[in-house]
């Protein structure tokens, strides 16, 4: 046993090896589905449905995935991944590549093999579908579930009907019965209705069995006619229903191990008419027994206690059996190699007793037990009744011997029941045809010859005699290529096909049988038909001849007149064997009596058929007429043609009969088939070798017309590759002239746009400059306004000094006269005190008063020295401002001069290059003068540093002078300073110190002239009074007066010049460092 794991394989192989199923089992594969992984496991399939024709079948498994596996071609399919597991399956539908699935959802799908599509989706169950059943027609399906039994139209995929019942009954199953428009539905209480599926009318209800015999159904089975009803359940009864009459016909009894029936299903014999015979029963121990349920004979059973059936489908045509097994796995069984009973005939119908063992036929009963052992039983044991009769005489031996018939036949009474009905029944018509024919099935011999493949002569026969059923062309071209394989002179006779046809199409399912009755045929009724080959039988032509100008003259004389041969009114009915001119049933009619008769008989009815057509052949006078009558079908009555012909074999005189030319019958030989070279050997082996010859030249010629076609292809190839690269080259050229144009336009549109982005450019650069003059405009006002701000702050703060220093002199001005009031009156009390001590401390005064006057001399000469220090800085401070705010405008409006002169020289053309030029020789020029200018100034700022550096040295030599005379007078001065300071410190406020530090200051210079003048004029003396004292006072007071006036007017004047040299400054801005030099200088001397 072959076993085959499909694993994760979309489509494969069955079995990879000619499968050998055993006499024992009969499985031909086991087909398992494993699942990947770590740890294997077996995917288990579910649930199994055939095809009509019985060749292939579905297959689910539990993860929702259909096969499709082709017992004819070897190979399965994966046709649909659905997700979930389905409940019943349906293969058998109109159209042959759709079927039903119903899944877990409790939905039913339609699904296409061949496109692997979904066709339709139907939905109403509300629980799960247990069964589908097909209409014969495919136009209508009843899927059944377990509360409700709907009816769908399969065109449109609506549903028609909707059949409910009470929850505690339940729905058992509901089906079509075959060839009819009967629904059967089966309920859990054990009862059966039918029902019309058109109307939908109840047509009766099967009786309830007696009490004692009643049982709950769960499986039924209908034969193939649907006149049968086998129901089982919970028990080991089977009930055998007649539907026709609704009658139990008998209860068989299964065997005690038996204790529940599962399922039962009926195996279909070809040769029963559909009245099937065998039963199969599948029990709870998993083990499907095949009875008789006319003989209650267990015939055999698959399955076994180990390895039990859950579920088995047997199909349609009967050849194999699909078991799933308990395991998930599916065992392929072939029922011919299970038992040689299946396909054999029913028992003879004419039985012969002898005259000893006559006995009583008991009458037999409605209710049978049938007691069998779970094993395979033997065949009957019991003598078997045979029949003696009284010996006929001698002479009619040898008649009687070649009457006799297998299987207990007698050819005398087939052929007085063939006259009295005119044919076999169809029912029996193989069976009596096989026994007539005397067929001995040489199985290995056909197998030899089926075994050497398609034959040379027959490899294109698809193209000679197109066929539209692939299969039963390949069935016609195994059958011809066995028959050229057995002689040669098959494979040379152009007409086998026609003969052959016929028996093939109504063979096709048994091919044995088929090649053996073409073969009997030949033998025996084509006999001397190959004698004057290529030619047609010449010789069997003219026996037809002379028995129509034996019966006919006139007839034969038109034909010869027409010049009409045989070949053309005789000859097409015998190459064709009547297939041409007679209907289907109209040619089973006359087979039944040719294989009943002589081969003569078949010359007979072709002369009958000619002679029947005398009225018809006589109005025809063209060739074209004739062959046409006898290659079509025409209004004649089959039963006259045979009767006809029965007359002929009987008044046809000896001399002429072909029974006297013909051998009788002789069946084919068993074991090995005959050798038949009843032909010219040397015709046949010269076509045989003209046709290898032939053959070869053919290679060779397919072979150089190959190599032509080759080489013509390579060219045309060529041809059009240099075809297609020039039509490149050219569209290339234009697409480059195309290309080029193109640049060119959009060269000429890029310059075009570049003139105008350029004209765009000048436009916005002229606005640009006038948006940067207004800005500069705007800016320089704006800086102007800010400079006129500047002044006017400064004018102000200015002013606000200037009155605050005169408040400020006017203040120590009340001062020092108050000074002077309280100074006055101290005088007068000095006075007093002086007169007193004036003889006593007049040299002490005096000393004081000189080094009072030193120190005064001194003190005065260092303030005046400082003074003029202050002014130096001052002025170099205000002239190094000074140029640098005129070096900043000459920068500025050199930066803004420059920047116009880029402007211009940017927006200028070609033609103002040497206006351009002169604009820099001036600009060289001017920068040169700016050199010498600034060579000038520096030139000016040496000359001033080394002024200022002669005035330094003067300074310090005045400085160690008086720090020399400060020396030799410091001890009086030191005296004389600390009294003064005492006194001043006791006579003013804090708040008068500032006011008298700037008194201090502005009069020191003209206190140290007082100074001076008064040491001129006590030095003669060397004696001083209170009168000179305050007379001098006096004096200091409107000397310091004189220069508070003359330093305002020198401030006043230094602003004047200020402001002069800011608006030269502004207004003339390439002369500003002279300028600026000038006013410096100016400034410098006026200070």
């Amino acid at each position: 046993m072959q076993t085959t794991d499909i694993g994760s394989k979309e489509h494969g192989k069955i079995w990879h090896r000619k499968p050998i199923p055993s006499l024992s089992d009969g499985v031909i594969v086991n087909v398992f589905r494993s699942a990947g992984g770590i740890h294997t496991k077996t995917i288990r399939f579910l649930h199994v449905a055939f095809s009509t024709t019985g060749d292939a079948f579905l297959a689910g498994d539990h993860h929702g995935n259909i096969y499709m596996f082709d017992i004819s071609r070897n190979k399965f399919t994966l046709v649909q991944k659905t997700g979930q597991a389905c409940t019943a399956l349906a293969f058998c539908l109109r159209r042959g590549t759709e079927y039903l699935v119903a899944l877990a959802d409790y939905s039913i799908k339609c699904y296409d093999t061949a496109t692997k599509e979904l066709v339709s989706w139907m939905r109403g169950h509300e629980s799960s579908v247990s069964s589908i059943s097909v209409h014969g027609s495919g136009r209508f399906a009843i899927t059944t579930s377990s509360d409700t039994a709907q009816l769908w139209d399969l065109d449109t995929f609506q549903r028609k009907r909707k059949l409910n019942v009470r929850q505690t009954v339940g729905i058992q199953k509901v089906f079509f019965l075959p060839l009819s428009n009967i629904i059967l539905s089966c309920f859990k209480d054990g009862s059966i209705f039918a029902w019309e599926s058109d109307t939908l009318h109840c047509k009766y209800q099967m009786p309830e069995p007696d009490e004692g015999q009643k049982l709950h159904y769960k499986s039924f089975a209908v034969t193939r006619d649907g006149r049968m009803l086998v129901a089982g359940g919970k028990s080991n009864f089977l009930h055998l229903w007649c539907l026709d009459n609704k009658q139990l016909l008998r209860i068989i009894q299964m065997p005690p191990k038996v204790r529940t029936v599962r399922h039962v299903e009926f195996l279909p014999d070809p040769f029963d008419g559909g009245s099937s015979q065998i039963l199969g029963c599948l029990s709870q121990d998993g083990i499907m027994r095949f009875i008789n349920i006319q003989t209650c004979k267990l015939i055999f059973d698959i399955g076994s206690l180990d390895n039990g059936i859950s579920s088995a489908v047997i199909s349609p045509n009967g050849h194999h059996i699909v078991a799933l097994m308990e395991n998930g796995s599916l065992n392929i069984y072939s029922v011919q190699s299970l038992t040689q009973d299946v396909n054999k005939p029913p028992p003879p119908l004419v039985k012969v007793v002898e005259q000893s063992n006559v006995s009583k036929p008991s009458k037999q009963a409605s209710y049978q037990r049938m007691k069998t052992k779970s094993e395979r039983p033997p065949k009957s044991s019991g003598e078997t009744i045979k029949a003696r009769v009284p010996r006929p005489p001698s002479d009619s031996t040898l008649t009687d011997k070649e009457n006799e018939l297998p299987e207990g036949l007698n050819k005398k009474r087939l052929q007085a029941m063939l006259k009295e009905f005119g044919e076999y029944p169809t029912k029996y018509r193989m069976f009596v045809w096989r026994s007539l024919l005397r067929l001995p099935e040489n199985h290995a011999a056909y197998s030899s010859l089926i075994d050497k493949g398609p034959h040379s002569a027959y490899q294109q026969l698809h193209q000679e005699y197109p066929i539209k059923s692939q299969r039963l062309e390949r069935i016609l071209q195994r059958i011809l290529s066995a028959l050229a394989h057995w002689s040669a002179i098959f494979g040379e006779t152009r007409y086998l096909p026609l003969v052959a046809f016929p028996f093939v199409k109504l063979f096709q399912n048994n091919q044995l049988i088929c090649f053996e009755v073409i073969a009997t045929f030949i033998l025996n009724w084509c006999q001397h038909w190959f004698e004057y080959f290529p030619n047609p039988p010449l010789n069997v032509l003219s026996m037809i001849e002379n028995i129509i100008s034996h019966h006919d003259k006139e007839l034969l004389q038109h034909f010869v007149k027409c010049n009409i041969t045989s070949q053309i009114y005789a000859w097409p009915l015998l190459e064709t064997v009547f297939s041409e001119v007679l209907t289907r049933d109209e040619w089973l009619k006359l087979f039944d009596n040719i294989f009943s008769n002589h081969p003569s008989f078949l010359l007979m009815v072709n002369v009958s058929y000619i002679i029947s057509s005398r009225s018809a052949l006589l109005h025809c006078s063209l060739k074209e007429d004739f062959e046409y009558y006898f290659h079509h079908h025409n209004t004649l009555d089959i039963n006259s043609v045979i009767k006809e012909a029965y007359r002929l074999m009987e008044t046809t005189p000896k001399e002429i009969h072909p029974s006297f030319m013909l051998d009788d019958f002789e069946p084919l030989t068993r074991g090995q088939y005959p050798v038949f070279n009843k032909y010219p050997a040397f015709i046949v082996d010269y076509q045989s070798q003209e046709r290898e010859r032939i053959r070869l030249q053919e290679l060779e010629y397919l072979k150089e017309r190959q190599i032509t076609h080759e080489l013509q292809a390579e060219a045309v190839r060529r041809k059009a590759a240099d075809d297609a690269w020039y039509r490149q080259q050219e569209l290339l050229q234009e697409a480059e002239e195309q290309r080029r144009k193109l640049l060119l336009e959009e060269e000429q549109k890029l310059m075009d746009q570049r003139s105008r982005l350029a004209a765009m450019k000048r436009e916005l650069k002229i606005k640009e400059l006038h948006l940067l003059e207004a800005a500069r405009r705007r800016f320089l006002k704006y800086q102007q306004d800010q400079k006129k701000m500047e002044l006017r702050r400064l004018d102000d703060e200015i002013n606000r000094k200037a009155s605050l220093r005169e408040q400020e002199t006017a203040n120590v001005v009340q001062d020092i006269e108050v000074r002077q009031m309280e100074l006055e009156t101290q005088r007068r009390i000095l006075e007093q005190e002086l007169t007193k001590e004036q003889e006593k401390i007049n040299r002490e005064i005096k000393g004081q008063v000189d080094a009072m006057r030193r120190k005064a001399e001194v003190e005065d000469s260092m303030m005046q020295s400082l003074i003029d220090t202050d002014v130096i800085q001052d002025s170099a401070k205000k002239k190094i401002l000074e140029e640098s705010l005129a070096e900043a405008g000459r920068l500025c409006e050199d930066t803004n001069w420059q920047v116009r002169m880029l402007q211009r020289q940017r927006m200028a053309d070609m033609d103002r290059e040497q206006h351009y030029q002169e604009l820099a020789h001036l600009a060289e020029e001017t920068r040169k003068k700016e050199g010498q200018l600034i060579d000038l100034m520096q030139e000016v700022q040496g000359i001033k540093w080394e002024e200022v550096v002669e005035k330094k040295a003067q300074l310090e030599e005045e400085m160690q002078a008086s720090a020399l005379a400060e020396a030799r007078r410091n001890q009086f001065l030191t005296r004389g300073m600390e009294n003064v300071v005492q006194q001043r410190q006791n006579a003013s406020g804090h708040s008068e110190s500032s006011s008298e530090r700037l008194c201090d200051l502005r009069v020191k210079p003209s206190c140290s002239t007082k100074c001076k003048i008064d040491h001129t004029y006590l030095s003669p003396h060397q004696n001083i009074c209170i009168n000179d004292v305050s007379s001098s006072d006096s004096s200091v007071h409107f000397i310091s007066g004189r220069g508070r006036r003359e330093f305002e007017n020198r401030e006043r004047e230094l602003m004047n010049d200020v402001r002069e040299l800011r608006q030269k400054l502004v207004s003339q801005a390439r002369r500003k460092a002279m300028s600026s030099f000038s006013s410096i200088s100016q400034s410098d001397y006026t200070i």
